[in-house]
């Protein structure tokens, strides 16, 4: 028997975000205790990031615009996702109730800030494209207002796209009850809760994969290859160091970003497990947003060296105060 009021169609008024729930009280504490940190960490890494491409005006490039704008899309998503699961941890078996309408605007979120990065991530490729490719033109193309036209048309992109899914998939009935088998509203976790034909929407999840996930990463691959085979074939070794390793590192972030996006979206309902799924997202939730500012902090000399200018001022600072004192 359904545990909601009303017949087998109605509607929940409610759903319950099951996440770790039926696990041990000590498992949950451990996981608790282990993904806290890591989840101040990420968001102390992105937001330094942010800081430095904001503050230093050694980092007022194209490219540092569109790694600041990456690092402030990992914070919300960070903060959407994270402090609802850390805190189910803590709370009493039976999972976490929360209102349709807040599950709707979790999930609309989390689908705008992952396409918004998708898109992101592909024009920091066609950045690197042209600077390395087409570097006479580098400056023409990418000024400062085209910089800021391609970050808002991403937004405006990954954000129509979250409008559209969130609503194709919550006018379905839900008649399979509100339980989410999930650590927060994800889309296949509510989408298997509806009943009724679900190709349409099922369709439309795996055509928004496409456009997200497969064709980018394909252009990024494309563009990339074109870059590496520029950097191997001109200019002095320093040079091709300093390029190799910035495109090693936005090849790196591109990879473990539609590696684990692809793996999770582009399957069809009847061949995913939810139970793996969720253990899954512990992955890229905690682990794979925490990844981007170390990648970049260890192999860009741009930002060691203004991390370097921060903490040097600050500590010139101490000492000239410490001897007029």
């Amino acid at each position: 028997m359904s545990p909601w009021p009303g017949s087998n169609r109605t509607a929940p008024r409610e759903f319950v975000i099951l996440g770790f729930s039926g696990w041990p009280r000590g498992l949950r504490l451990l996981l608790f205790a282990f993904l806290l940190p890591l989840y101040l960490a990420t968001l102390v890494g992105n937001l330094l990031i942010l800081g430095l491409a904001v503050g230093d005006p050694a980092l007022h490039t194209p490219m540092y615009f569109f790694l600041g704008a990456l690092s402030a899309v990992e914070v919300a998503y960070t903060l959407v996702l994270t402090p609802r699961m850390l805190a189910g941890f803590l709370l009493p078996p039976g999972g976490q109730a929360v209102a349709r309408s807040t599950c709707a605007a979790q999930m609309g979120l989390f689908v705008a800030l992952g396409g918004s990065e998708c898109l992101l991530l592909a024009a920091m490729a066609l950045d690197r494209y042209l600077a390395i490719c087409r570097p006479l033109c580098y400056p023409r193309l990418m000024t400062a207002g085209r910089c800021r036209c391609l970050l808002a048309s991403c937004c405006v992109g990954g954000s129509l796209l979250a409008l559209g899914l969130t609503v194709a998939i919550f006018q379905l009935p839900f008649c399979r009850g509100g339980l989410v088998n999930h650590v927060f509203c994800d889309l296949p976790a509510v989408l298997v809760l509806a009943c009724g034909d679900r190709d349409l929407q099922e369709r439309v999840l795996l055509a928004a994969c496409l456009l997200l996930l497969v064709l980018p990463l394909v252009l990024i691959l494309l563009s990339y290859t074109r870059v590496l085979a520029v950097i191997l074939g001109v200019g002095g070794v320093a040079g091709r160091r300093k390029a190799f390793n910035t495109v090693a590192s936005h090849l790196t972030v591109a990879v473990l970003h539609y590696g684990c996006a692809t793996a999770m979206y582009a399957r069809p309902l009847s061949s995913r497990s939810l139970e793996e799924d969720k253990l899954v997202s512990l992955v890229y939730i905690n682990l794979t947003p925490l990844l981007y500012p170390a990648i970049y902090t260890l192999r860009n000399r741009d930002v060691q060296g203004a991390l370097w200018r921060v903490v040097g001022g600050r500590t010139s600072g101490n000492v000239v105060r410490a001897e007029v004192s």
